[in-house]
This record gives structure tokens, C-alpha cells and sequence, in this order.
């Protein structure tokens, strides 16, 4: 089976940017862009982002709002305030170079089994196995496995059965062979069995399940949750407030507004919220827009409105609150649902926003 694969592999493999390096920082930032994000979306995002952090001690010397604005738009926050910790961490304590060592490259912040097996295989030819969502629908196909694959056991059932097929001496390239052949011959709905270079040894298609395999429990529907936002200009300037830096969306920037409790009106929850948020009284306007955002566990229901400061009151800049020139806004990272408000709203204006390729984004928190 190994030698099937790696010789399809060699044939067909995807012509990928990271694929052109052995370098494990590039390896690394594609791996941890390639979660839960398809291929083509990662690719302008992994050129942009190595024209701009070249090197990881560019990355870890980075400002956080400069990495948090190069990776807007890409989804999952998170890994991104990872990754800049862990390259911060890997120029700390082994001198800007990536470790070889399992635990020690399992150790960083934001790298589990898959992303380690990734970049120990590709990087540094340590026969690791690599499982992600294409390899685990591939082998439960090939072994016939009829456990959920969304089970810690189902997954180490198939870590291990990746590991003892897995060849010493091209073991990048048989991991990503797997990934190849899950990406585009076994594919989720209609695999495309009669171009695939093993399936005669697929225990799957033998049984006739290969359409009903792998078994996986059903997520839970994204809740819906309704917000309000409000847009308050000021002599050609936009409020603008910043999140938490924890939980959805940490540290990005947003309008003024939140969460809108049941069985209140949105306008009279967001200005309750104003007036928290800002220490200040602000009239709440005319309703300008909505918006709907689907995130992997959440669906915002946005209603924007205009509001005013009332006159006798300020609302003050700090670290967190900001006056911002409306063809400035470009230079702060905002999640993908403000930038289809601002398409709505400020649609005459050169925000640095959506575009074609933002839009079509999802956040995923």
C-alpha cells in the first residue's frame, strides 16, 4: 500500500507553495493555516503572510495587531495568537530554530498531534504519522473501520495504523500522499474510486460501504445569537472598539455594540450597551443594515444602527476605543462580518475591507 501511494504521489502530487521548502517554519505556518480551511483559500493568505514574516523571528518580533491583521478574513483567530506565541517561545528558548524533538515540538503552543506529525515528517523526515480529516476518512475506508472517527479511540485506532505502514524513508511524502488522496480521489461524498492506486486493497469499497464510511456523529446546528452594533462618526472618523482578549474573536477590532438579551428590543439594548461599554450617553438612530455571519458554532444576526454621542458628553480614545479616519480602517484587523457591514455602509469609501476574498470568508472564532 505504502509503495502504491508514494508512487501515485510522485505522479500527481499537488504543486503546492510549502510543498517547494523543507524549511519547518513554512511547513508550519501551512499546516496551522490548512485547519479546518480549504487549500485554495490558505494559498494567497501563506504568500502574503511569508512576503510579510519571512522568517519566524520576523513573526515572533511582530507587533500582535500586525499578525492579527495579516491573518483577517482566514478564520479561527486563535491560531494565529498561537502561533505568534509559540514562534515567540521557539526564538526564546532554542534560538529561533524549530525543534526536531517530538516533545519538544508537541510542546508549543497551539500544535497537537496532526501538526507535529506534520512537520516532524516533512520537515525533519521523522517517520511520524500525520492524521487529519482526509486521512482519517481515508483508512476507515481502506480498513472497513465503522467506529465514529470523532472518538479519541477511533483516531489512535487509526494514528497507529498509519504508524505501522508508515515507510522510514519517505515518511513526509506518504503522509502527505494520504492527504493528496483524501483531498482529491477519496472524497467525502463521491469518491472517485476507479482512479484510486489502492483501491483494490480497500476494504471498504469491498464491503460497498465506501459511500457510507467514515461514520461520524452529526455536529451540533450553529446557535443563533442577535446582536446590535452602532455606527458613530465624528468629523470624518469612525468608532471603533476592540474585543476581549480572550474568547471569540480575541483582540480584533469592532463597532460598538453586543449581545442583545431575549425579549429585548435591539434599540434599547444597544444603548444600554453603549452606555456601559463607553461611559457615555449615545442616542441610538435610524436602522441602517443587517447582517448574518455563520460561524463553525454560532450564527450572529447583526442589526446596525446610526447613533450620535449626545452633545455635553465624550467618549475618550484609550487602548481599547478609538476615533479612527474612515480610510484608516484598513489598518486594524476586523472580523469578516464588519467588513459586510461597512460594504453596507460606508460603500463609497476605501476601508480595507471584505473585497471579493473577505467576504467569501468564514470566521470561525
Amino acid at each position: 500500500m505504502a509503495d502504491r501511494l508514494l508512487d501515485w504521489y510522485s505522479a500527481s502530487a499537488r504543486d503546492l507553495p510549502w510543498r517547494r521548502t523543507r524549511d519547518p517554519y513554512h511547513i508550519w505556518v501551512s499546516e496551522i493555516m490548512l485547519q479546518q480551511t480549504r487549500v485554495e483559500t490558505v494559498i494567497p493568505y501563506y504568500e502574503r503572510w511569508m512576503a510579510r514574516f519571512p522568517t519566524l523571528e520576523a513573526l515572533a518580533d511582530a507587533p500582535e495587531e500586525q499578525v492579527m491583521k495579516a491573518w483577517e478574513g482566514l478564520g479561527y483567530y486563535s491560531r494565529a495568537r498561537n502561533l505568534h506565541a509559540a514562534a515567540r517561545e521557539v526564538v526564546a528558548r532554542y534560538g529561533g530554530t524549530v525543534p526536531d524533538d517530538p516533545d519538544a515540538v508537541a510542546s508549543l503552543k497551539g500544535i497537537g498531534p496532526y501538526t507535529a506529525g506534520a512537520i516532524l515528517s516533512i520537515a525533519f523526515n521523522r517517520p511520524v504519522p500525520a492524521v487529519d480529516g482526509n486521512v482519517l476518512r481515508v483508512i476507515a475506508r481502506l480498513y472497513a473501520i465503522v467506529d465514529d472517527i470523532a472518538q479519541p479511540a477511533t483516531r489512535r485506532t487509526i494514528e497507529e495504523l498509519v504508524r505501522a505502514m508508515i515507510p522510514q524513508d519517505r515518511p513526509g511524502d506518504f503522509n502527505q500522499a494520504l492527504m493528496d488522496l483524501g483531498a482529491t480521489i477519496c472524497t467525502p461524498r463521491r469518491p472517485r474510486c476507479l482512479l484510486c492506486p489502492v483501491r483494490d486493497l480497500c476494504e471498504g469499497r469491498r464491503a460497498g460501504r465506501e459511500t457510507e464510511l467514515p461514520v461520524k456523529g452529526r455536529a451540533k446546528a450553529p446557535r443563533p445569537v442577535e446582536r446590535a452594533a452602532a455606527v458613530i462618526e465624528r468629523e470624518g472618523r469612525l468608532l471603533i472598539v476592540r474585543r476581549p482578549q480572550e474568547g471569540l474573536l480575541a483582540g480584533l477590532w469592532e463597532l460598538p455594540g453586543g449581545d442583545v438579551p431575549p425579549g429585548v428590543g435591539p434599540e434599547e439594548a444597544l444603548q444600554t450597551l453603549l452606555r456601559n461599554a463607553l461611559g457615555a450617553e449615545v442616542a441610538v438612530g435610524e436602522h441602517l443594515a443587517d447582517v448574518t455571519h455563520v460561524f463553525s458554532h454560532l450564527v450572529w444576526h447583526l442589526r446596525c444602527f446610526r447613533a450620535e454621542v449626545v452633545p455635553g458628553t465624550e467618549v475618550a480614545e484609550r487602548a481599547d476605543v478609538r476615533w479612527v479616519k474612515v480610510d484608516a480602517l484598513g489598518a486594524y484587523p476586523f472580523p469578516a462580518i464588519y467588513h459586510k457591514v461597512f460594504d453596507r455602509v460606508l460603500p463609497h469609501t476605501a476601508h480595507g475591507g471584505g473585497g471579493r476574498t473577505r467576504r467569501n470568508a468564514q470566521d470561525r472564532g
